[in-house]
């Protein structure tokens, strides 16, 4: 039957994962936990970034570059955000056996991709110094801060397109060579930050130079893979262009997740610039949590990230129950695992801090960051995985109004007047939990309220 995908073939290669048949768990688990150990290497970029430069240089240097997540993701989320939108149509149309569509939909995420790298490049440059005084960066921070931010944005392009790439792989069941080529471009990082910046003493200049480079290396193996596909999953440039019909259905699904990780992102700019107002210190003191929450949530990061494709490719493939069934395992499972991890970050935290900081000041800030967020972390997982099952429906305007209303929003003005009623650290922290607490909630209702796949069955059975 022409345009449809055939179960023999390129499909069935080892390294892609059929997620529309077989057990649920072993399915989620499996597509999952390579997804788990790239976004662990993915970490250890940032945490050899921050390791390298916390021991072979000063704390300014250390506070430029573990402040620096919140204003990158402002910029790259909301590209970041296109692309998991595009994965998420990829997925259905490959879970219809549509080859046509899903050779269509890789072609206008390229394009995309390459668009978005562009804009990013230029609007980086131009805007990182301006938000960095408007963020109270304080004097002896800021210039580093520009160093790293002006040669990241330099070579925004490679983060851009790996993230592409890597969404187009993960749409298509494969999970296993986006790890592989991370596990190379990881080594290449940690080599790199030892040469530039532990031998050549460039500090910040170094860390951010070996980033843009290990990246790019990551996004180049992924293009070579691309390009040596079979069939119609592979890119070819010649195809590289705008398809109407496929356009509108990628910013449908993407802008929604694009907007909502860039105005969270300034959410969490206004909280960093209170965060800054405390001083260096305080700056590397949470800079420092942040690494190791980064690091401890990896896993429930990567099973919200899981669930999209599971349900899109069973939605496409007409298997609302298994969809359903595989929402329940999914956001239980994070739930879960969270929990357990905030209980043990709880009591690590003092050692897992002095990995990254070792002035007794800083560390006391990113202390008492911990002990107010992680037991909350259920919370913040539920919130994840539950936004997972409604992008992957097509619902992505539902997590994107409820986290923009209480991430950013309910998150700004809260900091804003508890700051000046009770102006200590500890208020800051707890903009965290109340604000999962607040979505958590929504989320709930939602799911519980409404038969998220009803559009969806409706449609197909027309």
């Amino acid at each position: 039957m022409a345009g449809v995908l055939k179960r023999k073939g390129p499909r069935h290669e080892a390294s892609k994962i059929d997620l529309t048949e077989g057990s649920i768990a072993k399915g989620l688990l499996s597509f999952a936990i390579p997804m788990f150990l790239g976004q662990l290497l993915q970490q250890f970029y940032n945490m050899a970034d921050a390791w390298v430069v916390g021991n072979f240089a000063d704390n300014d240097a250390f506070a430029a570059v573990s402040s620096a997540g919140n204003l990158i993701f402002l910029i790259t989320g909301f590209f970041n955000g296109i692309a998991v939108g595009g994965g998420v149509i990829i997925s259905r149309y490959f879970g219809a056996r549509d080859k046509e569509s899903v050779s269509r939909a890789i072609h206008t995420n390229v394009l995309m991709g390459l668009i978005a790298s562009l804009i990013a490049t230029v609007v980086g440059l131009l805007l990182v110094p301006t938000l960095l005084v408007w963020m109270n960066t304080p004097e002896s921070v800021l210039p580093n801060s520009l160093v790293y931010f002006r040669i990241y944005f330099g070579g925004v392009t490679t983060v851009i397109m790996y993230n592409i790439f890597m969404s187009i792989m993960r749409a298509l069941g494969d999970s296993l060579h986006p790890l592989y080529y991370l596990i190379l471009s990881s080594l290449t990082n940690v080599a790199l930050d030892l040469v530039f910046v532990a031998g050549f003493h460039w500090g910040v200049g170094g860390a951010a130079v070996a980033t843009v480079i290990s990246q790019g290396l990551s996004a180049v193996l992924c293009l070579i893979r691309m390009c040596g596909e079979k069939g119609d999953m592979r890119l070819e440039w010649r195809k590289i262009r705008f398809y109407p019909d496929l356009m509108k259905e990628v910013l449908y699904q993407g802008l929604p997740t694009g907007l909502q990780g860039s105005v969270i992102s300034i959410g969490n700019i206004v909280v960093q610039s209170n965060i800054n107002s405390f001083g260096a210190f305080a700056m590397s003191g949470q800079g420092a949590y942040a690494k190791v929450e980064g690091f401890a949530f990896l896993p429930i990061t990567c099973m919200s990230m899981a669930i999209p494709t599971f349900i899109s490719q069973n939605l496409g493939a007409r298997k609302y129950k298994r969809a359903k069934q595989g929402a329940v395992f999914g956001v239980g499972f994070g739930v879960v695992l969270a929990e357990l991890i905030g209980v043990v970050i709880y009591f690590a935290a003092p050692y897992a801090l002095r990995i990254f900081v070792k002035d007794g000041e800083a560390i006391s800030y990113g202390l008492i960051h911990a002990h107010v967020t992680v037991l909350f972390y259920f919370l913040l997982a539920f919130s994840h995985c539950a936004a997972g099952v409604l992008r992957g429906c097509g619902k992505a305007v539902v997590p994107m109004i409820t986290m923009l209303l209480f991430w950013c929003g309910v998150r700004i003005c809260y900091v804003t007047i508890a700051l000046k009623l009770v102006p200590v650290y500890q208020m800051i922290a707890w903009a965290y939990p109340l604000t999962w607490a607040c979505s958590s909630v929504v989320f709930l209702v939602f799911l519980l309220r409404s038969d998220w796949t009803h559009g969806m069955e409706q449609k197909n059975a027309v």
